[in-house]
């Protein structure tokens, strides 16, 4: 083996898949029963479980040769980069052999497009059937799936990855079509359709006969690029909501798009979306999977952009006032989970000690609620002197300079709503 050329491969395929952030191993539960190698289970860094767990994932391209000429890529088909290839073994080899020296626990593995759809669908299905079936593997893999590759292959991937995911890339239609002209929306959707519906068929398979293999157990996701075509926030979050209400996906990611090209159609070199935007997208996303919020309430028409100086949940609010204070003494876990500040395991908290005890601030305190926002939203049975400043026309102010607020990785935005 050629390991000087293996390295620079690395260096090039792996600086290539940078770009790509849904590589989170949430809902990962496979495990190694059989004397195996690997497992499904802690690590030591980049990505996390369902249950919080850091899992090390290698993170490389199949290829950057792609047929495709998308504005926004750094791999497009005509841009003048060092190109390269692994092949499947090289894939296998540097998996083994940097999780025995305990780099990684996984596999997130994807691909530029050459020759065609089917051709480079099926190296990235026998990258993950060597390591299942070969090395016994079993750790976590997520494969990218490539839209118009056959229906076969696209069930041979599920039974052998943990996460399968196509991204969306640009939220609209249109955005898609001025920068990607050669690819649409029904293309990559057709895919999700599929798992979606491989998904419901295992698992109803499953209640029948225990044997049948698991299909994808951590479900699918899915990415969008944002910044590179003018979509507003609303426009993002309701593609999102979109998504997880018809395809079930386990997520959705938001990458703010990085000037690396000189294009007319793209933003110009040296703008980059704040990160901040791309951190309040990831928060409008938890509270539509975790507290109830639809796309529309978090957002409309003439509110078409996230706040950056608070997190939705604070928007929503200052926006709603008329719906507060409420009182955590006798008001519903869904208007709680409403309450700037308060998490969903707070509000699950005070709804079962309220049963118990009357609740105070202090009481709200121990339990893990941000109370220097809450205590502006909230009543009690004695009452509560924060109440006075609820009508102001500072509040906001008020609010932003008493909160210290610290910007969160994307993927624990969830912490920030807290």
């Amino acid at each position: 083996m050629n390991y000087d050329r293996i390295k620079e491969k690395l260096e090039i395929l792996a600086d290539a898949a940078k770009y790509d952030v849904s590589c989170s191993s949430s809902g990962g539960n496979r495990q190694n029963k059989n004397k195996g190698l690997g497992n499904t289970g802690s690590g030591i860094c980049h990505t996390y479980t369902q249950d919080g767990r850091c899992v090390s994932l290698l993170k490389i391209l199949l290829t950057n040769h792609c047929i495709y000429d998308c504005a926004y890529c750094v791999s497009r088909r005509s841009n003048d980069v060092k190109r390269a290839a692994f092949t499947v073994e090289e894939v296998v080899d540097l998996t083994i052999s940097f999780y025995r020296r305990n780099y990684i626990e996984g596999l997130f593995l994807s691909s530029g497009i050459f020759n065609n759809a089917d051709f480079t669908m099926e190296r990235l299905v026998r990258v993950a059937k060597k390591l299942r079936l070969e090395h016994n593997f079993h750790g976590y893999i997520h494969l990218k799936t490539i839209p118009g590759a056959s229906d076969e292959l696209m069930r041979e991937a599920g039974l052998y990855a943990d996460r399968l995911s196509v991204n969306i890339e640009i939220p609209t239609e249109s955005g898609l079509k001025l920068l990607a002209p050669e690819k649409d929306h029904k293309q990559m959707m057709e895919p999700m359709g599929f798992v979606k519906n491989q998904l419901i068929q295992y698992k109803e398979e499953k209640k029948i006969i225990k044997s049948t293999p698991k299909f994808a157990p951590a479900g699918q996701s899915t990415q969008m690029i944002v910044g590179a075509t003018n979509e507003n926030d609303l426009q993002i979050i309701k593609v999102a909501d979109h998504f997880y209400n018809n395809f079930k996906l386990k997520r959705v990611y938001y990458s703010g798009y990085v000037p690396v090209l000189a294009d007319d159609r793209l933003p110009a070199l040296g703008s980059q979306v704040p990160m901040v935007r791309e951190n309040r997208l990831y928060q409008a996303d938890w509270l539509m999977r975790f507290y109830g919020f639809q796309a529309d309430e978090i957002l409309d028409r003439s509110n078409p952009f996230l706040d950056l100086e608070v997190d939705p949940k604070m928007g929503w609010a200052l926006r709603n006032v008329h719906q507060f204070p409420v009182n955590v003494q006798t008001a519903s876990l869904e208007m709680i989970l409403r309450v700037p500040g308060i998490g969903v395991t707070s509000a699950h908290k005070i709804v079962k000690a309220r049963r118990y005890q009357t609740l105070s601030l202090e009481h709200l305190k121990r339990m893990g609620v941000a109370t220097n926002r809450a205590k502006y939203f909230i009543d009690f049975q004695y009452g509560n002197q924060h109440l006075k400043f609820l009508q102001k026309t500072d509040l906001k102010q008020i609010l932003v300079n008493q909160t210290k607020s610290k910007f969160k990785s994307p993927f624990n935005a969830q912490l920030s709503l807290f």
